[in-house]
Parts: structure tokens; C-alpha cells; sequence
């Protein structure tokens, strides 16, 4: 909104200093400022408030270190993460984005499902939750509108670069600027550690012939639903222990921020050689309010937790992460920038599915790990929490740093 105000001011009346909200850079740092003094100014009232209604964390004894003392610290401190997101974005984003547009629908849309799965466990002392296949209708449901959005929305294109020796010479000199073939509708992606490393969707289904191409949303949706689901359960695993799931999720929007604006810059997306995605710039705003807001609530998550975020935060956390990783056509380098929560999923699988294995082969299911999710695991074999988080962050940032490298590693 304000970024409405003074781009009026500026073409209306020439305010002075009006001009540095056309800047991207200017409002993403005013973006992550404000979310980080709001989760930590507001971020306190919040959790004297759940505390005074009893929104106190049920805690099941697993006999895990410091488990017990735990019980009655206030839940549902997502609510810290989605409010101190979404005001710096109404404030500093252009709200007509389709990009913005669809992250503040999915930050709403899956706090709602983590809110009712919070409520269900606090206030009806139903320590189940809600119902798993309402969990994943709801995640269908997110998928379904951004698949669809990505297919058919016609902001949603992109640009490929005209590529020529005298083009190339002359943009590296810096005497003109870079040329490209016009926007286009397509399902073009990016795949990893290849030299050419775009994929289209098409492609999975034009052995059926050119018709075929019209019906390739049957495949495309599915695989975006999939990949909103994965992520977004893996974020809700990760979280089991102080910090660990909000410095893990900070450390991915730090990297998705960096690639969101690259691909919106043109002279960027010239020099990495990378597709030029129009309007994703913008996503940074929303991104860095995301990752100031992650910042703010570690402030009082991190160790000793003075609040949880609970489903209402974490299965949030994931499908941002999920949606604008798919936005920026970067959601196959989540296997790497998401590993950590890939390792937690992957340690949970693995643990029932040898379990069940051992348990129909020998009569009695055995364990790959102590404990799942893995961060249990390291706890139980008598690492403090708080070690298990920092070294858990030190992966996160190695997998960044290796996730960024992907743009020249080919």
C-alpha cells in the first residue's frame, strides 16, 4: 500500500524520496526490517496472550532430554510467522503481482489447515490433530489453484535470450542491453548440473503427438501437488526440536530470494545465462519479509523455546517454500536446497518401512535409527538440542551455497 502512496507522491507532487520505492532492493531491506521488529515487538504479546488462553504444547514422553519441561510452552506461534509475512508485503509489495498474489493465498491457506490441526490438538485435547487425508485434501487443494495458476494465468511467461557471438561480446562490454524472443506461455524448468539445463513439462507428454500438448496440465498439476505436499510435510517434521525448523526454512528464503532476483533481472538473468522470468523480482519482497518474520521468531524459539510454531507454522513454512520454488521454475533444485528436510522425511520412511519389513520377515520389527525424525535420533544418542540445531544450520548453508553454485555448475 505504500508503495501505491509514493508512487502517487512522486508523480504528483515530485516528493522528495518518493523515488526509492521503485527500487526492488530498497523495499525488500524496509520488507525484512519491518517483519523482523514485528515478530519481535508483536511476536512477545502474541505469546503472552496464547499463554494466558493455555495454548500450552501437549508433550508425549519419549524420553528424550529436557522433554517434560517443555509441556504448557505456548503453540501456535505460527501465527507470529504469517502475521509479520504478509503486513511488510501489503505495505511495500505491488499487490496486482500474480507472483505476490498466490504466495499470500498459500501463506492463508495453509495456516488455515496448520490452525485447525493446532486447535484440534490444544482446545479438543485430540493429540492426533486433524485427520490426515484432510491435511492432504488441503494440500491437493493448494496444488490444484498453483498449478493451475502457473498453467493457464497469462502474466505467468517467460523469456528466452537470443543468443549470438556479437550479442554475447557486446553485453559483456556493457554497450547494450541483452536481447530476447518475446514473453511466452510455456512449462519450461530448470534442471540442475546440466549444460542445458532447461526442461519442459511438454516434453512428458509429446510422444502422444502434437494434440497431446493441450492435455499436459493431467501431468504438470500432479507433479506441483506433489511437490507442495512433500515439502510442507517435510518442514512439519523438521520441526521438532528449538530453532531447528525456522533457521533451516531462513537459510532456504535467503537462497530463493537471491534466485527470484536474478531471474527477474534482465542483465542478471543475461550474465548467468538463465531464463528471464518477467515479475518474479517482486517475489523478494515477499520472500525477505518471510525470511525477517523465520529471524523474528527464532528470538523466542530459539533454545530454551519460549513458543512453538506449530502446524500453523510449519506446514506454512513449507508450502511458501514449496510455491516459490515452483514460481521461480527452481523446484528441482529442492532436493539440494531442501535436504535437510528431505533427510528428515526420507529417516521417517525409511524407519516404518524397515520396521513393517522386519516386523512380517522376523516376527519383530527392528530400527535403522534410534528415533525418528533424525534429529531424535542425534538426541537420543546423547547430543544437546541445541548442538543438533547449529550443525543441522551448518548443512542448511552448505546446501545454499552448493544450491547457488548450480547456476554457473554445468
Amino acid at each position: 500500500m505504500l508503495y501505491y502512496l509514493f508512487d502517487y507522491l512522486e508523480k504528483t507532487y515530485q516528493f522528495p524520496g518518493a523515488g526509492l520505492f521503485q527500487f526492488l532492493t530498497f523495499r525488500a531491506a524496509l520488507a525484512v526490517l519491518f517483519s523482523l521488529l514485528i515478530a519481535i515487538i508483536y511476536g512477545k504479546k502474541i505469546i503472552k496472550f496464547l499463554r494466558k488462553q493455555q495454548v500450552g504444547e501437549t508433550i508425549r514422553d519419549l524420553g528424550l532430554d529436557g522433554q517434560i519441561e517443555k509441556a504448557g510452552t505456548p503453540s501456535m506461534g505460527g501465527i507470529i510467522i504469517i502475521l509479520a509475512t504478509i503486513i511488510p508485503v501489503l505495505l511495500f509489495a505491488k499487490l496486482e503481482n500474480i507472483y505476490v498474489v498466490l504466495l499470500l493465498v498459500t501463506t492463508v491457506w495453509m495456516g488455515i489447515i496448520g490452525f485447525i490441526d493446532d486447535y484440534i490438538k490444544i482446545f479438543k485435547k485430540n493429540k492426533e490433530g486433524l485427520s490426515g487425508k484432510f491435511k492432504v485434501i488441503g494440500q491437493v487443494g493448494l496444488g490444484i489453484i498453483v498449478g493451475t495458476t502457473m498453467y493457464f494465468h497469462s502474466d505467468i511467461t517467460v523469456k528466452r535470450q537470443k543468443v549470438t557471438v556479437a550479442n554475447s561480446i557486446e553485453n559483456i562490454s556493457g554497450n547494450r542491453m541483452p536481447e530476447f524472443y518475446p514473453e511466452e506461455k510455456t512449462l519450461l524448468t530448470t534442471i540442475p548440473f546440466v549444460k542445458e539445463n532447461e526442461f519442459n513439462y511438454e516434453s512428458l507428454i509429446s510422444w502422444a503427438g502434437e494434440e497431446a500438448r493441450d492435455y499436459v496440465w493431467l501431468i504438470f498439476i500432479p507433479i506441483i501437488i506433489f511437490i507442495i505436499t512433500a515439502v510442507s510435510n517435510g518442514a512439519n517434521l523438521t520441526d521438532g526440536i528449538d530453532g531447528l525448523a525456522a533457521g533451516t526454512s531462513a537459510i532456504i528464503g535467503v537462497t530463493l530470494a537471491l534466485f527470484a532476483w536474478v531471474s527477474g533481472n534482465v542483465i542478471f538473468s543475461d550474465y548467468l545465462n538463465i531464463m528471464y522470468i518477467p515479475n518474479t523480482g517482486e517475489l523478494s519482497i515477499f520472500i525477505m519479509s518471510f525470511v525477517g518474520a523465520l529471524i523474528g521468531f527464532l528470538w523466542y524459539n530459539a533454545y530454551p523455546a519460549q513458543v512453538f510454531m506449530g502446524d500453523t507454522g510449519s506446514l506454512t513454512i513449507g508450502g511458501i517454500i514449496a510455491v516459490i520454488a515452483i514460481a521461480i521454475r527452481k523446484e528441482w533444485l529442492i532436493p539440494i536446497l531442501c535436504g535437510v528436510f528431505l533427510i528428515e522425511n526420507l529417516s521417517v520412511v525409511m524407519q516404518v518401512g524397515w520396521f513393517k519389513y522386519t516386523k512380517k520377515k522376523f516376527g519383530e520389527g527392528r530400527r535403522i535409527f534410534k528415533m525418528s525424525p533424525l534429529h531424535h535420533h542425534y538426541q537420543k544418542s546423547g547430543f544437546h538440542e541445541s548442538k543438533i540445531v547449529t550443525r543441522f544450520w551448518i548443512v542448511g548453508i552448505f546446501l545454499a551455497i552448493l544450491t547457488i553454485a548450480t547456476l554457473k555448475i554445468r
